[in-house]
């Protein structure tokens, strides 16, 4: 599948923004501190530049506002109401922190599981396509969670060590989700690369009782919308660098950073600021790279009749 920057770009930070969001939802910071204020600033904005991104891929963008209206058979519509809904908590929380530096309980965990049904459908958007075998699996909807919790935890625990606050807890929530989205997402990379093709050349013709079918001339010669999106291909090498460098910056840099805090005795300050800005800045590159890969190393079925 094409990798359409747009949509690199919106899963990445809606996905960070969702995940800050359901962290400050959950009142693990101090709404009096401008530190928390800040980060309840940020989730809206991650999330509002998400939104604003996902149509640049469309189109006609004009007309975006007509998927909302097939939430009962489309998740693509439902992710479109439910990041609407998801505002109206989020809102009613920044405003009480913000201005009143209070935490609401109601709006908050409204907004965290608001948050969380938000960042399903949108998994959901891609692992509900039968066409693409590697997406049909309920790893793909668990990867997107784990790893919005994990950006949202590594974010919070950068915003505690701003505010010179206790780590402890953040950095507990950061290493845990990390590993866990890590954990998933390689389950998810095996599972893909041993899968057996559900749908060939065979069964796509009805002639696999002939025998082996081969692909005698293409369609067409030009290229097309099909062979430009559901076509594209990286070779192997380069996908196994990307994987190695999605893991390491995605993962592996950021969750020891989250875990040498504590035990340096750090409670915060300049130093360990600048050091969870780096943690969150490998974070964003190796997720990027993740879901770079998450498009590239897709196999749509329609290029069986491409010689694909």
């Amino acid at each position: 599948m094409h990798p359409a920057p747009s949509i690199i770009v919106f899963t990445t930070l809606s996905g960070l923004g969702y995940g800050l969001a359901a962290l400050l939802g959950l009142g693990v910071l101090d709404p009096s501190l401008v530190a928390t204020k800040i980060a309840h600033v940020l989730a809206l904005l991650l999330i509002a530049a998400g939104l604003a991104s996902s149509t640049l891929h469309l189109g006609n963008p004009q007309r975006a506002w007509r998927a909302l209206s097939q939430w009962r058979s489309s998740w693509l519509s439902r992710e479109g109401v439910m990041a609407i809904l998801t505002f109206v908590p989020l809102l009613w929380s920044a405003w009480a922190a913000v201005i009143e530096s209070r935490y609401l309980m109601l709006p908050g965990l409204l907004g965290t599981l608001f948050a969380g049904i938000t960042v399903y459908c949108t998994a959901m958007i891609y692992a509900s396509l039968k066409s693409v075998q590697a997406w049909h699996t309920p790893l793909t909807p668990l990867c997107y969670l784990l790893f919005a919790a994990s950006g949202g935890a590594l974010l919070g625990l950068f915003f505690a060590a701003s505010s010179g606050g206790p780590l402890l807890l953040l950095s507990v929530m950061a290493v845990v989700f990390t590993a866990a989205a890590w954990t998933a997402k390689l389950a998810w990379r095996r599972n893909m690369d041993a899968m057996a093709p559900l749908s060939t050349p065979e069964s796509a013709t009805g002639l696999g009782d002939i025998g082996k079918v081969r692909l005698f001339e293409r369609p067409h010669m030009t290229e097309n919308y099909l062979t430009r999106e559901m076509g594209f291909r990286i070779a192997r090498k380069h996908a196994g660098k990307l994987r190695q460098l999605s893991l390491l910056s995605g993962g592996v840099v950021p969750a020891v950073i989250a875990l040498v805090l504590p035990i340096a005795g750090s409670d915060g300050g300049l130093i360990a600021a600048l050091a969870m800005a780096l943690a969150v800045a490998a974070h964003v590159l190796g997720m990027l790279a993740e879901r770079w890969l998450f498009f590239a190393e897709a196999r749509h079925a329609v290029m069986n009749y491409y010689g694909g």
